[in-house]
């Protein structure tokens, strides 16, 4: 599939879904770095394209929230409060 269709189907997701995405995502980039960990990943570029995945998806919850008017949660050490 081409990164355009990738993010055309991800468009078209709702909240539920694009959360269940993440977390599939998350998931397999776990995978990818034990693999790479115990020198078994051979497609190193694999990698790349997991995280580029998870923040497409996380770009597209901040802004369904900031389009449904709530605040989105602080998240992370430079969070304010």
């Amino acid at each position: 599939m081409k990164r355009t269709d990738n993010r055309k189907a991800l468009a078209g997701k709702n909240p539920a879904e694009l959360q269940t995405e993440l977390e599939a995502l998350l998931k397999e980039q776990f995978g990818l770095r034990m693999q790479v960990a115990t020198q078994q990943l051979t497609n190193t570029s694999k990698l790349k394209d997991v995280r580029r995945g998870i923040a497409r998806v996380r770009t597209l919850q901040g802004q369904a929230t900031r389009a449904a008017g709530t605040p989105a949660p602080a998240k992370g050490k430079g969070a304010r409060t």
